[in-house]
């Protein structure tokens, strides 16, 4: 098992409605938050060394994860570091398009996870594409990318802190495998609803006793809603 020591410091950064939905029943993108609360996001990416998202989010939303405030990126230049954080996307197979936001908006390096059964056209074609590099995380074999693996290699890519925006699948994932230590939630003035609507966390679920505790360390009301910062227990 992997120690904190053994990979970056992860957290994930996300917005949800009032009653825990990240979208609609159609999967599209809602607008949970304000002015406010994109500027803080900003913010944590300019400070991060790489940005983190399933495939899925690529396919539903196609994410840029570029720093967007011009004086941000400059500081970050001016600290000798590439104007973006490293863009990474969690992809068992491969599925990431080739035309997607990531690869046409900013500079910056970018890396697509993959499971040793991903097809080899694919892997080739993406890793033909500018500053990308494909790692493969799945010792066992098993289809799809071994987060502990992923979050080693990571680290010996020299990322150090890295922030999660993403999606449901991946957020369980990451908390199911003891790998995420920081959760920040804005939580909007919205109703969503939806019985197959997304949540923070999909995936199987926590039995009873198993069940993740959370250490709650902030809660801070922002424009028409709340911003909570939660500690996650590893032991």
């Amino acid at each position: 098992m992997t120690t904190p020591a053994d990979r970056p410091y992860i957290f994930i950064n996300s917005a949800m409605s009032a009653d825990g939905k990240l979208s609609t029943f159609e999967r599209k993108q809602v607008k949970i938050s304000g002015k406010a609360d994109f500027e803080r996001v900003d913010e944590l990416r300019a400070g991060t060394d790489a940005i983190m998202v399933g495939i899925g989010t690529v396919l539903a939303d196609d994410p840029s994860l570029t720093v967007k405030s011009e004086q941000r990126r400059q500081a970050r230049i001016a600290a000798g570091k590439e104007e973006n954080p490293v863009r990474i996307i969690v992809d068992s197979n491969a599925r990431t398009p080739l035309d997607a936001d990531i690869f046409k908006k900013g500079k910056g390096k970018k890396i697509i996870v993959v499971s040793k059964s991903a097809p080899s056209d694919k892997i080739s074609a993406l890793s033909e594409m500018p500053e990308t590099k494909i790692i493969v995380a799945d010792s066992a074999n098993s289809g799809h990318v071994n987060l502990e693996e992923m979050a080693v290699q990571l680290k010996n890519e020299g990322i150090s802190r890295l922030m999660v925006e993403g999606g449901a699948t991946l957020n369980y994932g990451l908390i199911s495998a003891g790998i995420a230590d920081e959760i920040r939630i804005f939580v909007g003035n919205l109703i969503i609803g939806g019985k197959t609507a997304p949540t923070f966390a999909d995936g199987d679920g926590f039995s009873e006793e198993n069940l993740k505790k959370l250490t709650l360390e902030s809660a801070e009301q922002i424009e028409d809603g709340i911003l909570l910062t939660w500690k996650v227990g590893n032991e």
